[in-house]
């Protein structure tokens, strides 16, 4: 479906509140120019209607402005979510025509047992990655959910290590394509879940958006005496400047350049703003512009208190002295 401009509305809006504002104006000066001659007969009454008059003249300009305002921004989201659509729709009958495609081969064909056991393959990956999408759309509407997750310490270098080993399955990498830095020891207060999702879907756009080899670092560091930070950087494709803050919204996707790099449905960095949020913390995207990479900051509660299972294991040893 072809997108529709929001040049002419625009257009017409601020059109529409020029010639408002050039009526009211013009109005004030004929008006006052007619009634310099009789002003002496006019009343307080007289002169409190003028002066409301004029003043609900401009409340309505300002309201005509702040309606095409919404009016722009609802179109700008009307295109996202035909997008979003469109993006579903690929990401949805394309691996279930390939699905399609080779249990009909299996179906009516005895193919030898190598080519069997790669039809099998390709049918996995199909099969995770229709997993993927639903996980993302089902994460994005529990992400705007707005209720209270209990939080635990969590020992964040080991949720790292998992995300990174889970990340570098799934996409086949080797050992040191992606690598965690060396640091010491950091707890955090969160949702253990919705953080995996976090560092999941931040490592996942790492790889996406990387050309040629994927290198991906992540670093833990304390920002301050109550917060740690998590940054993961790539040396990937970048984002412009006028981008960062866009990024995270919903549905919202990079420029065109960007799109043909690599398909997605503008949920992941929507949904890591929401869950990290809840979890008291905030993220930022940093970039020098397009060639030149991207990195992106996890800033989180620090835990005062052990994980249940480091705390049993120190409790064990100390006994064992």
């Amino acid at each position: 479906m072809p997108r529709r401009s929001i040049g002419f509305p625009l257009a017409l809006g601020i059109g529409l509140s020029l010639l408002a504002a050039s009526l009211a104006v013009g109005w004030q000066v004929l008006l006052v120019g007619d009634v310099r001659p009789v002003a002496e007969g006019f009343t307080t009454l007289h002169w409190a209607f003028i002066v409301l008059g004029s003043l609900f003249f401009v409340l309505l300009i300002v309201g005509l402005v702040g309606l095409c305002a919404w009016l722009v921004r609802e179109m700008r989201l009307n295109q996202r979510q035909q997008a979003f659509l469109d993006a579903v729709t690929h990401e949805m009958k394309t691996p279930l025509a390939s699905l399609r495609l080779y249990l009909d081969t299996l179906s009516r064909h005895d193919p030898a047992a190598e080519r069997r056991r790669a039809f099998v393959e390709r049918m996995q990956e199909d099969v995770q990655r229709l997993e993927h999408t639903v996980s993302q759309v089902l994460a994005a509407a529990r992400a705007e959910a707005r209720v209270r997750v209990p939080t635990e310490a969590i020992d964040l270098a080991a949720l790292l290590r998992g995300a990174i080993e889970e990340v570098r399955q799934r996409h086949g990498l080797a050992d040191d394509a992606i690598r965690l830095a060396p640091s010491a020891s950091a707890l955090v207060a969160g949702h253990r879940a919705e953080l995996a999702v976090v560092f999941r879907n931040l490592l996942e756009n790492a790889v996406k958006y990387s050309e040629g080899r994927v290198d991906v670092r992540v670093e833990v560091r304390r920002s301050s005496r109550d917060r740690v930070a998590v940054e993961i950087a790539d040396r990937g494709i970048g984002i412009e400047r006028e981008e960062l803050r866009k990024i995270f919204q919903r549905f919202y996707r990079a420029g065109r350049d960007v799109q043909r790099q690599a398909a997605g449905l503008g949920l992941g960095l929507f949904v890591v703003r929401q869950l990290v949020r809840r979890q008291g913390g905030s993220v930022q995207a940093r970039s020098e512009g397009l060639g030149r990479g991207s990195r992106f900051v996890v800033t989180l509660r620090r835990a005062e208190r052990a994980p249940p299972a480091a705390a049993q294991i120190a409790a064990r040893a100390g006994g064992a002295r």
